[in-house]
């Protein structure tokens, strides 16, 4: 592997994103980092994130509620700074997005919007093996409404023998089923696969079908490009823990279309942070929605979990996300090509089922190691590789561009190496 040795020191000598990785909290394994390859389940901690909270604190603790109005990042507006970085990344404008609650109570709170079944019209089309959350909020969701899952929801799955969802089935799943649709969702990135999809194309089949289009984008955010807003996606969710670095069970980010933005007979389930701003604190009964997004808020903001997300954010702008895009399908590549040099030095089966065009996927890979999965992903956790495993058979591992290097990766291949060798054969 000595050409990749050379390769690795090359790109990371050319990565001009380098510096990002010492904005970071790298955990340590025994005397040196980990191979920190688990940033699509929980991001690396920003080292700006704990000024920024102890920032929050003493003024906290010097104004107390006044903090609201005399803090330097006022209280009372303080989602405000997270909008438009936020629609940066997302392809929104600004009063498209707002920060609120988790993702699986925002995906609840959009579909008492958005799911709106009606006579024949009241089926939900989604990706066979979405994250359990949302085929849990799917289920009760439609029985909340009278209906049974085995026959409101359409699961589109892989053909036999493949792991990947056809682009193609999707659609003919949507057109064979226009009549009766009343929502398509989907996630924006297979949290078991890897797989990014059409989500313009997605978005355009179920439009043309009459029903509503909304996606969840926990792994899609923060890891590739999107553009919701010119897609003419009706609504999306994400969280901000796994690529966006906010930290454990963050503050979750959704976006609704602005040509939702004034209807203000869609039915929401209303708080009174989604009040009219200017009329907000004369406690008045009626309720009065803000424009946009920000009229689904329902408690005041965060600050705490707020605050280590706008750090964060401060980084992804600084970084800008073009570079960010194309360090990752580099780094996934290198990434990629280090085990298939490794499963060709051992004859080793490991097979990678995340696609290897960078147009559908992001940076995460996910192995399947034929008859050795679960004990190749202990070997992996105990010389310092921070992967991750999903049942059944599924370890994923993610080279994020902001804080991952070449070396990274290129350590990560010797580590693989050794667990296939004759002396570590797992």
């Amino acid at each position: 592997m000595k050409y990749l040795q050379e390769k690795a020191r090359k790109l990371d000598a050319d990565d001009e994103l380098a510096s990002f990785r010492d904005a970071f909290h790298i955990p340590k394994h025994h005397s040196g980092n980990t191979v920190y390859f688990t940033g699509n389940s929980l991001g690396l901690q920003p080292k700006k994130a704990k000024e920024i909270l102890i920032e929050e604190l003493d003024d906290w603790a010097e104004f107390g509620v006044e903090g609201h109005f005399e803090a330097r990042r006022p209280w009372v507006n303080y989602h405000e700074q997270l909008m438009k970085p936020a629609a940066e990344l997302v392809g929104a404008k600004p009063h498209e997005v707002v920060h609120m609650n988790g993702l699986t109570v925002n995906l609840h709170l959009l579909m008492v919007s958005f799911y709106r079944p009606s006579g024949k019209r009241y089926k939900i089309i989604c990706e066979a093996k979405a994250f359990p959350s949302d085929q849990y909020a799917l289920e009760s969701q439609v029985k909340f409404h009278g209906y049974q899952t085995d026959d409101a929801i359409i699961e589109v799955e892989p053909r036999e023998g493949e792991h990947i969802i056809r682009e193609e089935d999707i659609m003919s799943a949507i057109e064979e089923n226009a009549d009766e649709l009343a929502l398509v969702f989907w996630g924006g990135v297979n949290y078991y696969t890897g797989q990014y999809f059409d989500l313009k194309s997605i978005a355009e089949a179920g439009h043309k079908a009459g029903a509503v289009v909304g996606y969840d984008l926990a792994h899609a955010a923060g890891n590739v490009p999107m553009k919701l807003h010119d897609w003419n996606v009706d609504f999306a969710a994400w969280c901000t823990y796994k690529y966006l670095n906010s930290g454990p069970g963050s503050v979750s980010g959704i976006f609704i279309h602005e040509k939702h933005a004034n209807n203000f007979d869609l039915p929401r389930f209303a708080g009174w942070w989604g009040h009219d701003k200017d009329a907000r604190f004369k406690m008045d009964k009626a309720f009065k929605p803000i424009s946009g997004a920000e009229g689904w808020q329902l408690s005041n903001a965060p600050i705490f979990v707020m605050a280590p997300h706008l750090a964060s954010l401060e980084l992804f702008h600084q970084a800008g996300f073009d570079r960010m895009r194309k360090k990752s399908i580099a780094l996934t590549a290198f990434l990629q090509e280090v085990i298939e040099a490794v499963a060709k030095e051992h004859v080793a089966h490991i097979e990678i089922i995340t696609p290897s065009e960078p147009s559908r996927r992001g940076c995460q890979l996910s192995l399947l190691a034929h008859g050795r999965g679960k004990e190749l992903f202990n070997f992996l956790q105990d010389h310092g590789v921070s992967a991750d495993w999903r049942e059944p058979n599924v370890i994923r591992i993610a080279p994020v561009p902001l804080y991952n290097s070449f070396t990274d990766a290129l350590e990560f291949g010797k580590i693989l190496s050794s667990a296939y060798s004759k002396e570590h054969t797992v």
